[in-house]
């Protein structure tokens, strides 16, 4: 599909199909990259998206406790300085 760019204050931009759009799942921003002599355009990703599906998969877990950062990362002063 040809389209012509549009002139846009000083810059210039493109009419995307509405059923482009939705065929891509375009919201409300969009995502561009440059690959070689392509403009690649795709949908944004929300900031923590996934993460409600998380938090209730946690809530939902059949463990009693689930740890939210892995073993390595404690250290010794975690025992002593906190208190629970």
């Amino acid at each position: 599909m040809k389209v012509s760019l549009v002139k846009i204050g000083n810059s210039q931009g493109i009419r995307i199909p509405k059923t482009l759009i939705e065929q891509c799942g375009f919201g409300d921003e969009i995502e561009l990259e440059v690959k070689g002599d392509a403009l690649v355009l795709r949908p944004a990703n929300p900031s923590r998206g996934g993460w409600d599906e998380a938090f209730a998969e946690l809530t939902q877990s059949k463990e009693e406790s689930v740890p939210l950062l892995p073993d390595y990362m404690r250290e010794e002063w975690d025992e002593s300085e906190w208190t629970w």
